[in-house]
């Protein structure tokens, strides 16, 4: 290919002002006449009419030809190849992650209530005046497990520590992040509560249960709850009296607790199931106070409906909120490199 810039055939355009411009470009067929300038009804066959724009479009487009021929759209499309391979090998590897914790949580469903109060106490530690704490996994640290406000809850982390040593067993970027597992062992649980709401609703029959879930289920809202994979571990257990003691506490400091990090009343309501593992007990208890009852009480209705929409969603958009608190998400974590193929050894 030659040196001659595309860059170099393009006219000038400096000079255009509010008043008609002309280009005349010619080639073996014929010259046509490039008007910069409003459409004009009455030009002739052979005069084209361009706006601005469009000229700056005819521009843009020289330059990527520039680009092609100088190499560079090669670099280009290798850097997309990656980030399509990178995104397919995370997208792979959270998949049987999820597969793992759901196979963990139907196999002890006893242990829900405690995977969702652990996802809360690891992000609820997250201080918004120092951009310390949140969801870091630092829970797994057994000066941090053993405080009272963490009581209850060092089954649901055994559990965790299972999944763990099984999920590394075959990552190939990796081992898994406790913070990334304790969130989404979170997921897990709420999952299982809500298929468990549609068993229910149909009777206790689990197949039609499944298809209600299926059919009416809010599996679509966890997009970005899952883009948020690549959570970093803390290397030592957060401060002491971020967490207040839910079983003891009022409603008022558990109000404060939310409105520090960012929530409010409304997201208090909706994981009320986060708080303990008595929900009916718990929101009893909030509904005593003016500013949460009435979201508790929209919530209380809508998990008696067939598809539960509001409570779903609002819960997964609280809690997805609540499990990047603190967090730099790492979005080429578990990604591995690729071996590539030299196609002339082939034999074909």
């Amino acid at each position: 290919m030659g040196g001659v810039s595309f860059l170099s055939t393009l006219p000038s355009f400096t000079n255009i002002n509010n008043r008609q411009q002309h280009l005349t470009l010619s080639s073996s067929h014929r010259s046509v006449l490039i008007r910069c300038c409003k459409t004009d009804p009455q030009v002739s066959d052979n005069t084209l009419s361009f706006h601005r724009r469009d000229v700056l479009k005819l521009a843009g487009t020289a330059v990527g030809m520039e680009l092609i021929g100088n190499g560079f759209i090669n670099h280009v499309d290798d850097a997309q190849a990656a980030d399509l391979n990178q995104r397919r090998q995370r997208s792979e590897f959270q998949s049987k992650i999820k597969l793992t914790l759901s196979k963990a949580v139907k196999a002890k469903p006893e242990l829900v209530p405690s995977l969702l109060t652990l996802a809360l106490n690891d992000a609820m530690t997250y201080d918004k005046a120092t951009k310390s704490g949140g969801a870091n996994g630092s829970i797994r640290f057994s000066s941090e497990i053993s405080r009272a406000e963490n009581a209850g809850l060092s089954d649901g982390l055994a559990l965790i520590e299972e999944a763990k040593k099984e999920i590394d067993s075959f990552s190939k970027g990796g081992p898994i992040s406790y913070a990334d597992l304790i969130q989404l062992a979170g997921q897990a649980a709420v999952k299982a509560t809500f298929l468990t709401s549609a068993i229910r609703k149909c009777g206790g029959n689990e197949e039609k249960g499944n298809l209600l879930y299926t059919a009416y289920g809010s599996s679509g809202q966890w997009g970005l709850f899952d883009r948020q994979f690549g959570r970093s571990d803390a290397t030592e257990a957060d401060p002491e009296g971020r967490i207040p003691l839910w079983g003891k506490a009022t409603v008022q400091e558990m109000k404060d607790k939310f409105i520090a990090i960012g929530l409010g009343p409304r997201q208090l309501a909706v994981m009320s199931a986060f708080l303990g593992p008595d929900q009916a007990a718990t929101e009893k208890l909030l509904a005593s106070d003016p500013q949460v009852a009435p979201w508790v009480q929209k919530y209380q209705r809508s998990r008696e409906t067939v598809s539960q929409t509001d409570y779903e969603v609002d819960l997964i958009t609280a809690l997805t909120k609540l499990s990047g608190l603190g967090q730099q998400i790492n979005y080429e974590a578990y990604t591995y490199p690729v071996e590539r193929i030299n196609l002339s050894k082939l034999k074909l």
